[in-house]
């Protein structure tokens, strides 16, 4: 086996703006690796806020891949003691997931025990922009999308759900604080939200206070992105949210996600897909994972100016099983 890593810069069509940073670009490392004359890939954007960045990526990799050069051998299973969680595991986890498809002719997502799969509609997202700004877009979009997602975080949050729903009548919606707001903030808009169809609100507290969820009066369900990763979590989020937003940055590939997800519905968690920044490349391997996920968020291809050969296109916001070419 050898493994090779780079990173690739993706232009974005315009700037993401969420309530911690501003993205211009997506940033992503890709990972190949080749065996038997066959090449298995994968792709990850790391979890910025926790300092998994691409350059921190191709180190660790770049120690994997001395270990093959060493005559090491090693699978999924092995893999998940190698890397911790992030998007280096990941990577290389989908990579291997799909050098076994090509090799055995057996297709991910029936060793997954998930065929056929199914197109899912995924959310699309409205980065945090003026109110009027977020409105506008949300009213171009309501003809081709039934779903969007809003990103919140500041003063500004309920005149931006309030215009967005008169723009949108008709769309779902799911929002994200990204941390942004407080419990008192949170308990004064929870009604509100309500009334306006709101189905679900993401993250609204900073990582470390989601204990004082436990005092939270609102009936908008709650989902925990920023505090939970994977299996070790799932005692911190249990009783203070309703929803678990897993990604295969986060839980470090789909080996985890797929443990991960069935931990999760065990203990009574409903199910939520994220993506970071990337490609349909990153997308594919989720798309398995979003076979038993209520929630779909997966739309980050979206937002390049080029997605890569064979992505899947998002004709009205729906992902469709593409063949195995893209990945699997």
């Amino acid at each position: 086996m050898r493994l090779t890593a780079r990173s690739r810069v993706h232009a974005l069509t315009e700037p993401f703006i969420i309530a911690r940073k501003a993205y211009t670009e997506a940033v992503v490392v890709e990972v190949e690796i080749e065996a038997d004359g066959v090449v298995g890939r994968g792709e990850a954007a790391g979890v910025d806020y926790r300092g998994d960045t691409p350059d921190r990526m191709l180190i660790q990799l770049q120690d994997l891949a001395e270990r093959l050069e060493r005559g090491e051998d090693w699978d999924r299973a092995r893999l998940q003691a190698l890397l911790p969680a992030g998007g280096a595991r990941n990577a290389v986890d989908c990579a291997l997931w799909d050098l076994d498809a090509k090799r055995s002719g057996v297709p991910a997502v029936v060793r997954a025990g998930l065929a056929p799969l199914t197109p899912v509609e995924t959310f699309v997202t409205l980065g945090m922009d003026t109110p009027e700004a977020m409105g506008a877009k949300a009213a171009r979009w309501t003809s081709r999308y039934g779903a969007l997602k809003v990103k919140l975080g500041d003063v500004d949050d309920m005149a931006r759900l309030e215009v967005i729903r008169v723009a949108a009548p008709s769309a779902r919606l799911i929002a994200d604080a990204n941390q942004g707001w407080t419990l008192a903030q949170l308990n004064d808009r929870a009604p509100r939200m309500a009334q306006l169809g709101v189905e679900l609100l993401e993250q609204p507290l900073p990582v470390g206070r989601d204990d004082e969820l436990f005092d939270y009066r609102g009936a908008v369900p709650l989902c925990a992105d920023e505090s939970f990763d994977d299996r070790a979590d799932l005692d911190k989020v249990l009783g203070r949210y309703a929803f678990c937003n897993i990604k295969l940055d986060k839980a470090g590939g789909l080996t985890e996600a797929l443990a991960l997800a069935a931990a999760a519905r065990q203990v009574g968690l409903r199910l939520m897909v994220g993506c970071m920044e990337g490609t349909s490349l990153g997308i594919a391997p989720a798309l398995l994972l979003a076979q038993s996920c209520e929630i779909i968020d997966l739309d980050c291809p979206m937002q390049l100016v080029r997605d890569v050969d064979g992505g899947f296109g998002y004709q009205d916001g729906w992902l469709r099983p593409n063949g195995p070419e893209l990945w699997g």
